[in-house]
């Protein structure tokens, strides 16, 4: 547990004064009581005294003020919350090494398998992009709610050409921005017709936008388009987490067709780096069951998250009802306040 304002949490101090107040207190009462000068009158005059009882609205009282007072420091506590995710984009590496049979039956066969499975798995408010890239990229299908027409998206991709890494992450961070992003202009005035102003996008913390994230498969080498460590920082620096999977090996697979042969590998480094800037995490997948277990865990990773949570309201709660306990009893029993 943390305290927003923890500076308040030095009343705590007077707590053992109070203490000390009404032990001294108490020693009063009894001193009192035996200038007295026979005991036994006073008994028979007031009968059985109270004993502990006499004690438990004032530590009722104590208990309450110190509830009161930890909440001025208004206390946070780290809970398990449903996610505010909104949006989902899945940026599917489609170049011409997604052919490689090192996983059965191929690489984007299994790779939109799992993602089929993923997609079913998500909540309804979730809304999932599809953005393919090989020498270039696009936007397969808007973020939607719509989980057929992601489905059928994801069912059109088809090997290309080449690996533009880069390009594949600028192309989701528009699908996550562009409405957001897009204004129409104040006045007729300010732009021709039809067209829009874009608001220039405020620097956050990396990983603090909470609204969406990008899960960027790839299983070869950027070799087109802008490198992909010289864009991350557009995803960073407007809060994007970009989750990579790394699919097949650095040692790379021999890919043929029409009569010659190409080795392809895996760029670890270059995704582990994307997903470190962005506060995000690396994942490698060389089988179908493990692209299953990554989707599995993303999926829970995005509907759930820690989060920081005020409990002010709580210890206000207890500390009122402890009071008002304490005065209750003291009045029924005693007919005065503690």
């Amino acid at each position: 547990m943390s305290f927003i304002w923890g500076n308040m949490l030095w009343l705590l101090s007077l707590a053992p004064l109070l203490v000390i107040l009404y032990i001294l207190a108490q020693r009063r009462r009894q001193k009192y009581a035996l200038r007295y000068s026979s005991l036994s009158l006073v008994k028979e005059a007031v009968g059985r005294g109270p004993g502990f009882r006499r004690h438990i609205p004032p530590i009722l009282f104590s208990i309450g003020l110190i509830s009161m007072i930890v909440a001025l420091a208004r206390p946070a506590a780290t809970v398990i919350l449903p996610s505010q995710q909104a949006t989902v984009i899945l940026t599917f590496d489609v170049s011409g090494s997604m052919r490689g049979e090192d996983i059965k039956p191929n690489r984007i066969e299994a790779a939109k398998a799992a993602a089929r499975v993923f997609v079913q798995k998500q909540p309804a408010r979730v809304r999932i992009g599809i953005v393919s890239f090989s020498d270039s990229a696009a936007i397969v299908q808007g973020p939607t709610q719509d989980r057929e027409s992601v489905l059928a998206a994801i069912n059109r991709l088809t090997p290309q050409r080449r690996t533009a890494i880069g390009s594949g992450i600028l192309t989701s961070l528009d699908a996550i921005f562009e409405e957001a992003d897009a204004k129409p202009a104040s006045s007729p005035r300010d732009a021709p017709i039809g067209a829009e102003q874009k608001q220039e996008p405020r620097e956050v913390p990396p990983g603090s936008y909470g609204a969406a994230v990008i899960i960027l498969l790839s299983d070869g080498v950027s070799n087109t388009g802008p490198p992909p460590l010289e864009v991350v920082d557009r995803a960073s620096s407007r809060g994007v987490r970009v989750y990579t999977v790394g699919m097949g090996s650095a040692e790379g697979t021999v890919l043929r067709n029409q009569g010659y042969s190409i080795r392809v590998r895996l760029d670890e480094e270059t995704l582990k780096r994307v997903a470190e800037r962005t506060a995000a995490s690396y994942f490698k997948a060389q089988t179908e069951s493990d692209l299953g277990n990554i989707y599995e865990s993303l999926s829970s990773r995005l509907v759930l998250k820690p989060q920081q949570l005020e409990v002010t309201v709580g210890f206000t709660a207890l500390a009122a009802v402890l009071m008002l306990v304490a005065g209750t009893l003291s009045l029924l029993w005693f007919n005065r306040l503690p």
